[in-house]
């Protein structure tokens, strides 16, 4: 390997000297220290090290901590089982580990947060599983010596190393700020989901708005919507294919609100072979009514459907405050469903779904508020993937 292929693309200015390589075994040594008297600490794939009072999961109080080791701040930790899916970090904490886990105490060389990137690293995952033992992934075992053995490339200057790795827990960082807010937000819309549309039995919600006080309406969801099923072309016949006709299937809905533009298109002549109806854009919420019943968005070009669907043509109604209810739907339609294939609700049978309805001024302040609450959570989301996508791409040109 030659001095220039051990320079990352893209490094910090001020620092230009080729990166070093170096073995594991020269830069840490296993420590055996033993305790029982400290916090309990966790490693994880996702999530590193961490307090095992913070996990959702629960810590075995009957079993014996005499063998746990201890961990200072600045050791880096791996489960000797999942090293090669990456269950490794630098710890930020002083506590104790469980006995499967290895404790690697750094040498003065090592700045402990840039080596809990480095250790991640594609490339050095699957040297772990080439060097581990055991004759199966879920029985493989990295052993210290082993890990000492890895040859890996460093910068010399533990100045460039703390560059590194604080940019990296600052990017961290915010991605979890975006992550805590993007969670806080989707548990808001569904609290607010429950306390806005009344509960079984009641005919008025426990949360509106200012000025309404009448009792929702007893209704049937055909009473504000018009059903309607898709339908397929022969696809042995090239006449009703790739013509400039939005045609829906289940897969392309996803998770997004709006169903902004199919990937397959029919001709004109596929559309009159489908016996189906050409549904109005802004006014439909597709609804999906085979297998994974109840996937929806809301159409923003007229287009057909295949014959996956029950869409929601809407009339006299909000239509996001009826696709405000898409939960609601689906968890009725899968109730109502039947089919010895697949599940599978009909039109008919979705047409006679009761539904509690205000009046179209408070349907429509309902609808207004959830679209600005899921407008907000997608700007998160966005955002969270775009801090997700940087640090990955920044993985990938920082280190060699």
């Amino acid at each position: 390997m030659t001095e220039q292929a051990k320079v990352p693309a893209i490094r910090f200015a001020g620092f230009t000297d080729p990166w070093e390589q170096r073995k594991l075994g020269e830069l840490f040594e296993e420590s055996d220290e033993r305790a029982s008297d400290r916090e309990i600490l966790s490693v994880s794939v996702a999530n590193g090290i961490y307090p095992a009072s913070e996990s959702d999961r629960e810590t075995n109080p009957g079993a014996s901590l005499a063998n746990y080791k201890i961990v200072h701040f600045g050791d880096v930790v791996y489960n000797s089982m999942r090293m090669w899916q990456g269950a490794v970090d630098a710890s930020r904490y002083d506590g104790i580990v469980s006995p499967a886990y290895v404790v690697a105490r750094p040498n003065s060389e090592v700045y402990a947060r840039f080596f809990a990137r480095l250790l991640r690293q594609p490339m050095l995952l699957k040297q772990y599983q080439q060097v581990s033992q055991g004759n199966s992934k879920d029985t493989q075992v990295l052993k210290f010596d082993d890990f000492a053995s890895i040859g890996i490339s460093m910068p010399a200057s533990e100045n460039e190393q703390r560059r590194i790795g604080g940019f990296f827990d600052r990017l961290d960082s915010l991605i979890t700020l975006h992550q805590r807010k993007y969670d806080k937000l989707v548990i808001f819309k569904k609290s607010m989901l429950e306390k806005m549309f009344p509960k079984d039995g009641e005919s008025v919600p426990e949360i509106r708005f200012a000025g309404f006080t009448d009792p929702w309406e007893q209704r049937e969801l055909v009473d504000i919507a018009e059903i309607v099923g898709g339908g397929t072309p022969d696809t042995n016949n090239s006449n009703y294919w790739d013509g400039d006709i939005d045609w829906y299937a289940p897969a392309e809905l996803g998770n997004n609100i709006y169903a902004e533009s199919s990937t397959r298109k029919i001709t004109q002549a596929g559309f009159d072979s489908c016996s189906t109806k050409m549904l109005p854009a802004d006014k439909t919420i597709l609804f999906t009514s085979r297998a994974g019943i109840g996937n929806t968005a809301i159409l923003r070009h007229s287009a057909c459907t295949n014959q996956g669907f029950q869409s929601l043509v809407i009339g006299d109604a909000d239509v996001y405050f009826v696709y405000s209810m898409s939960e609601r739907i689906k968890k009725w339609a899968e109730e109502k469903a039947s089919g010895s294939t697949f599940l599978e609700i009909s039109g008919r049978q979705l047409e006679t779904m009761p539904v509690n309805l205000p009046s179209l001024v408070e349907q429509q302040a309902i609808g207004s508020f959830f679209s600005h609450l899921d407008d907000l959570i997608t700007l998160h989301q966005r955002k969270l993937e775009l801090l997700q996508n940087i640090k990955k791409s920044l993985l990938d040109k920082m280190f060699v």
